[in-house]
């Protein structure tokens, strides 16, 4: 830990539900034919250009609940109990997390709108209730209905502001109630780019034209109208999460304590309702923005190149904060990277992550199985092995895998997630992939969103940055597959996952599996 500083600082975390990377300030790094291009988050750009910008963030999960339990206890999901499932999932009290480690040391802590659910008790690992704060409401979760519906008496402008105003005032009401003199930690984690969504609302509430987004979609999705409209409302809704981040910065600068804390900008995975997204192990649902600002001790306008995953930021507010760090935290502080001066891959160690899967929707699969997956992912290849590659990665197709059955209404998919391939978000996009899966300029985009996959994957990602093409088998592939799969399962079996060191593991059985409890 750090010994130089005199007074302690603040912590400041907004981290977005549902939040891939999605900011303008990758526009530079990714080039014309990037999402981000299209958008504008300037104060993610500003603590970007103030601190450090990770060109290399991800997940420790991409289902919620796993991924937070992840970033609260500062391990990986699996060493969380039941922490490591979705729908069913419990804290354990027993294992420290950084925010009740650093109120133990006298700082304030509160959060607002979500910091780990569903899962009982909701936000336990935080405090549960006592330590929330949303006296002014939690309408930003629903930002663009609510500015929709209020854009007629109000106007746009006008609209987002009262959800503007609400995010203020909730942080007041944290801040009204800080003892003199402490320090301070504080979570916002906005909904709203969570499913669902207004559609039309990225135009109408933000001037992003979802035909500017022709020939930018992956290569994995079609280029239709439907889901270019789709991806162009939740670009929208990330939009709507920066202007809130807005928020916070310029009331931390009114009580004068903005560059006394620590800012970090994130989210817990990839766009939801989308196939190979959300709850995949594939770069779209578990890549993530990542940035930080803190002057005085992380230089400005840097960029890091290593790979990192979100765990890490429990010892790293740790660590920043003068508060010893607990060994059951296997993560490593992100401390040494923020503030050095060095730019590009700095820590010649962190050259990979390890990403995980267990179980998301409870009912996606019959017996309330799970779909276990672990990935190696480095600079220029991503190898995934799948532990069941006889169940549906998206979830049972209840007769969809059919291309010739009939498909349930068009708006029925939009908002029913539990229909069919339940651990994929109802969307426009998941109905009209279902509603065109037979078309022959479809099928393949379909299989790879929606079918089965064998048990290895790899990803020559320099040639193949949208992971289309399973090189996993092939000869002259064979050195880098097996040179990952052992590092893969030698850290699994450092880290005592279930899947490599338990027999029968115990995500196949109750309450990991199964029913759930009410």
């Amino acid at each position: 830990m750090s010994t130089i500083r005199e007074k302690r600082p603040n912590i400041l975390f907004a981290f977005a539900d549902d939040w891939g990377r999605y900011a303008s300030a990758y526009a530079q790094v990714e080039g014309d034919d990037s999402l981000n291009t299209l958008i504008d988050t300037p104060n993610f750009d500003r603590v970007a250009a103030e601190g450090a910008l990770f060109h290399n963030a991800f997940v420790p999960a991409p289902s919620c609940t796993p991924c937070r339990s992840s970033v609260l206890s500062g391990s990986y999901f699996w060493q969380t109990g039941l922490g490591a499932i979705l729908v069913g999932a419990v804290w354990d009290e027993s294992i420290p997390t950084y925010p009740l480690e650093l109120e133990k040391s006298g700082y304030h802590i509160g959060y607002t709108y979500k910091v780990w659910s569903p899962g009982r008790l909701a936000n336990a690992p935080y405090g549960g209730k006592r330590t929330q704060y949303e006296p002014a409401g939690n309408n930003y979760g629903q930002f663009s209905f609510y500015a929709t519906q209020h854009a007629a008496q109000h106007g746009v402008a006008g609209a987002k502001q009262l959800l503007y105003d609400e995010t203020r005032a909730n942080f007041d009401a944290f801040l009204a109630d800080r003892p003199e003199d402490a320090p301070f930690c504080y979570w916002w984690g906005p909904t709203n780019t969570h499913r669902r969504w207004q559609k039309g609302s990225g135009k109408a509430l933000w001037d992003i034209d979802p035909d500017d987004l022709t020939g930018k979609l992956p290569a994995f999705l079609p280029d239709v109208a439907d889901v270019r409209e789709d991806v162009a409302d939740y670009l929208g809704e990330c939009m709507a999460v920066d202007a809130g981040l807005g928020v916070l910065l310029q009331r931390l600068a009114q009580i004068g304590e903005l560059d006394n804390t620590l800012v970090v900008v994130s989210g817990d995975h990839g766009i939801p309702g989308f196939p190979r997204a959300k709850c995949n192990l594939y770069d779209i649902g578990c890549e993530v923005a990542l940035a930080a600002r803190w002057p005085g001790h992380i230089p400005p306008g840097r960029s890091i190149d290593d790979f990192v995953n979100l765990m890490d930021l429990a010892p790293t507010f740790l660590d920043a904060c003068d508060v010893p760090i607990p060994a059951s935290m296997t993560a490593r502080s992100l401390l040494p990277l923020l503030t050095g001066t060095a730019e590009g891959q700095i820590e010649t160690d962190r050259t990979f992550v390890v990403t995980g899967r267990e179980r998301h929707v409870h009912t996606a699969r019959a017996g309330m199985l799970p779909y276990p997956q672990r990935a190696m992912r480095t600079r220029d290849h991503l190898y995934i092995y799948n532990f069941a590659p006889d169940r549906w990665p998206a979830g049972d197709p209840c007769g969809l895998d059919d291309p010739q059955a009939s498909a349930p209404a068009f708006a029925d998919l939009e908002t029913d997630t539990m229909i069919c391939y339940a651990d994929l978000d109802a969307s426009p996009t998941k109905a009209w992939m279902i509603h065109h899966r037979a078309e022959a300029d479809v099928q393949r985009a379909f299989a790879l969103g929606f079918g089965l996959r064998p048990q290895e994957e790899l990803y020559d990602l320099a040639t193949d940055p949208d992971y289309l093409h399973n090189v996993a088998g092939q000869a002259q592939f064979a050195d880098v597959q097996a040179t990952l799969k052992d590092r893969l399962f030698a850290l699994l079996r450092q880290q005592r996952d279930p899947r490599v060191v338990e027999v029968p593991c115990r995500f196949e059985v109750p309450p990991y599996a199964g029913p759930v409890d009410a």
